[in-house]
């Protein structure tokens, strides 16, 4: 049986990821009361709260860490929203941005065989790179063989959403991120029948989006509303989503275009039909837009843990001083033994 732990929980993507991939969830925190609730309609149990309250002591012995550290000090428009504000951002946010080391702190008392972490793509050139760069060598001084990739989850959604996903693995294994199949998906296809008038857009919201996306474009800039195309897919919905929809607009024959139903979005970002919303249309925006692809880290998931379930490879490179401490450490027992390990 091979046991995770669920940090930064949000509403539950990355447990849904994993338990369809047959592991089981020993462990779970999440600090927003509105994904809590969320998270206890669909698990029957209600996440830890603040990862910095928690000590090490308090946390499972697990096989594989997960967690979506928060991302806004990484993302170019939570950079852009510091900037603007005058505030650091990145490590030197003054809270957000440290919990990265919350989650270091974990590996480094839990020495979990593997761990999964997401972000957003941002994260691997935030600050000329040095933000990426410490946390790589952070992983490895820790003694993790490190594998990371930005994957694009509109192979199997109707989405553009690219995130980067960081894997490490205490012992050397023979891992590849997953191929992702092309579905070709189409934003048609997640879309409700009978939908609710209070998603169309007013006559005043819908002409303010017009008049900002032609302002815009005369200044040669490319912020606009996004009016989907339903036989492809669509932006990336974010946090923010709630605000006015315009990011994601669904056109409409004589109306006003209208944004994603909470179900649609749920659709969009791969949960099952299962998946109980059950907070207000608002906090339901937030909490899909913060999640992540379901289908993308199952994927990464089922390759984890087939990984851990492979002999180890002997000639890996050694990383780190902590590493080769590690590696001397089972080459003596291996020679003692006369086993392979």
């Amino acid at each position: 049986m091979v046991y995770f732990i669920d940090l930064f929980a949000g509403i539950g993507g990355m447990r849904l990821a994993f338990e369809q991939s047959g592991a089981v969830c020993n462990f779970s925190s999440e600090w927003d009361k509105f994904c809590q609730q969320t998270y206890l309609a669909n698990f029957g149990e209600q996440p830890f709260g603040d990862i910095t309250q928690i000590t090490s002591d308090q946390i499972p012995d697990h096989d594989i860490l997960v967690g979506g550290f928060p991302c806004q000090p990484f993302s170019i428009a939570g950079v852009s929203k510091h900037n603007s504000l005058g505030n650091d951002h990145g490590f030197e946010h003054p809270t957000q941005g440290t919990l990265f080391f919350e989650v270091a702190r974990i590996i480094k008392d839990k020495r979990p065989r593997a761990f999964l972490l997401e972000n957003v793509k941002n994260l691997v050139s935030h600050d000329q790179g040095k933000t990426f760069k410490v946390i790589k060598e952070t992983l490895e001084e820790l003694g993790y063989y490190i594998y990371y990739q930005v994957l694009d989850a509109a192979a199997i959604l109707p989405q553009h959403r690219e995130r980067i996903f960081i894997v490490g693995f205490l012992e050397p294994v023979a891992f590849k991120f997953p191929v992702l199949p092309n579905l070709y998906p189409k934003i048609k296809d997640i879309l409700e029948t009978n939908v609710n008038d209070k998603y169309t857009l007013t006559d005043h919201l819908w002409q303010y989006l017009q008049n900002y996306a032609e302002k815009h474009r005369l200044k040669g800039n490319g912020f606009g509303y996004g009016l989907v195309n339903l036989e492809s897919i669509s932006r990336t919905l974010s946090a923010r989503y709630y605000k006015d929809g315009s990011e994601i607009l669904i056109p409409q024959k004589n109306k006003n275009p209208r944004r994603l139903t909470p179900r649609e979005c749920a659709r969009l970002m791969g949960f099952p039909e299962t998946f109980k919303i059950v907070t207000s249309d608002t906090r339901a925006y937030k909490q899909f837009g913060n999640s992540i692809a379901v289908p993308v880290v199952q994927a990464i998931a089922q390759e984890m843990i087939a990984s851990l379930q492979k002999p180890k490879i002997l000639n890996y490179p050694i990383r780190s001083p902590l590493q080769l401490k590690l590696f001397e450490n089972r080459t003596a027992f291996h020679e003692r033994t006369g086993t392979l390990g």
